[in-house]
């Protein structure tokens, strides 16, 4: 009984001032994600992407709090695979590159979350938000 009156009394963290864009690689699993995981971690804004060129548009458009690889992503990544939706100048990218190219357009205060593991998605996301910066959409000055 304790811990529901605690958990009740906790307020809830408002994320809706961040936002996360996500670079994943099942269409259906990247909706999906879309639409479970905001609630569960303050409602930030999430964009999910499956392909190289509307993540690296994304990626230039504005600031983003957070950049997730999705855990399938960083399973092939990890499998030294080609990752699924890559173009012409991606096609044989691991993360390390994958990050380079996020930490130009977004610089070095841009938090990256990745995971093998769907299970951990949630409290990593969680623990990014809650030091990420707020983002009022506008272009990142490095680009």
């Amino acid at each position: 009984m304790m811990n529901e009156a605690s958990y009740e009394d906790t307020p809830s963290v408002d994320n809706s001032r961040k936002s996360i864009l996500a670079r994943g690689c099942d269409p259906l699993a990247s909706v999906e994600a879309s639409r479970a995981i905001p609630p569960l971690i303050g409602n930030p804004e999430y964009v999910p992407t499956t392909n190289d060129e509307d993540f690296v548009e994304k990626l230039r458009s504005r600031n983003w709090s957070v950049v997730f690889f999705a855990p399938g992503a960083c399973r092939f990544s990890d499998a030294n695979r080609p990752i699924p939706g890559s173009n012409s100048q991606t096609q044989r990218w691991t993360l390390e590159q994958y990050r380079e190219l996020v930490r130009k357009h977004q610089g070095d205060q841009i938090r990256i979350v990745e995971t093998l593991d769907e299970r951990e998605t949630v409290s990593l996301l969680a623990d990014a938000l809650e030091i990420a910066l707020e983002t009022d959409g506008n272009i990142p000055a490095s680009s």
